[in-house]
């Protein structure tokens, strides 16, 4: 069986995780897929090591964002097929083979996404919650997605040009798939979410990284996206009962001092709210994981409340008010 799909990978400074990620393809290369690794002003050799492995490679001069690289491989592609993988992720024995046929049995879908798997390579605690807790997130999503992906997402190469890409005004990882994802539908596009389509995420999570990326490369760019669009889709991140969580988390220690048992009741009611994640955290960690897990996620939930309020603030200041028209005639 022969594969019609070219696989995208950008990478930048990805020597530790690259090997990996290419490895696991390897097979699939060998059935006729086509991989292109787009080095985007890599210093760690990442470049070399993607030659080693017999991949095509496209090395840029400079730094100019993940966005940019998948447009500059998705054009150079020789199939009918993307597959968007980052180079941090490894992919199953059946990953590529899952998302063509998905792709190739239904002619109405655009493109199709996946999630992280069970088990992330990183041991560490923060990892492992992080890791865990996205692929809750996508295995309880809703099919008819309102998003891309590109941690392993699949589109058709005429929607992906239709569509115009991704959106290269974020140089560094951030929200240009939701963008691109929403650009699809606009254009009246169908986007699967395949709970089986998955794949390994092998990156480490420190504490600092994390609250970056979900601040400054998610909640605030996500904020203003949506703000933008004037459209919060209840699905992913962004169901209602996640954004009363927020509401809850937020609001407790703002009335702790004067209404502290008011403050305990919002907090338990987010915990409740959340039961189903904190039981899939147990199933698969053990309790004391789930338990741990507990402030870590309420914690979640008050610094994405706080960027998102922050995010509003400014978009209201940069938005120009809409001028008022007058009803009375002109003197």
């Amino acid at each position: 069986m022969t594969y019609p799909v070219t696989v995208v990978i950008p990478v930048h400074n990805g020597a530790s995780t690259l090997p990996a990620c290419l490895n696991a393809l390897s097979g699939m290369r060998n059935q006729g897929a086509e991989c292109i690794v787009v080095d985007d002003g890599s210093l760690d050799g990442s470049a070399g090591i993607a030659r080693r492995a017999g991949v095509t490679v496209i090395e840029l001069a400079e730094c100019g964002g993940p966005a940019r690289a998948r447009n500059i491989g998705a054009r150079a592609a020789s199939h009918e097929i993307l597959l968007f993988i980052d180079a941090d992720v490894c992919v199953h024995e059946d990953t590529v083979k899952r998302a063509v046929r998905v792709l190739t049995e239904d002619s109405s879908l655009d493109a199709v996404i996946g999630s992280y798997d069970f088990e992330p390579a990183a041991p560490n605690f923060l990892s492992q919650y992080k890791n865990l807790f996205h692929s809750f997130v996508h295995q309880h999503g809703c099919s008819q997605a309102s998003t891309f992906w590109t941690g392993c997402g699949a589109i058709r190469r005429k929607s992906f040009l239709d569509a115009g890409g991704f959106s290269e005004q974020w140089s560094r990882p951030s929200v240009e798939d939701i963008a691109f994802g929403a650009a699809i539908r606009r254009l009246g596009g169908r986007i699967r979410l395949d709970p089986q389509l998955q794949v390994t995420h092998l990156k480490r999570w420190t504490f600092c990284g994390l609250l970056r990326t979900d601040i400054f490369d998610r909640a605030i760019p996500w904020t203003t996206l949506m703000l933008s669009d004037r459209a919060m889709p209840n699905d992913l991140n962004l169901r209602v009962d996640q954004r009363l969580c927020v509401l809850l988390v937020c609001v407790a220690p703002l009335v702790a001092l004067r209404f502290p048992v008011l403050a305990f009741l919002a907090v338990a009611l987010a915990i409740v709210l959340n039961h189903t994640l904190y039981g899939f955290f147990a199933a698969r960690r053990g309790w004391w994981f789930a338990i741990r897990a507990v402030p870590m996620h309420l914690f979640y939930f008050l610094y994405s409340g706080a960027a998102m309020l922050a995010a509003t603030a400014w978009f209201a200041l940069r938005t120009k008010p809409a001028p008022v028209l007058s009803i009375l005639p002109n003197p």
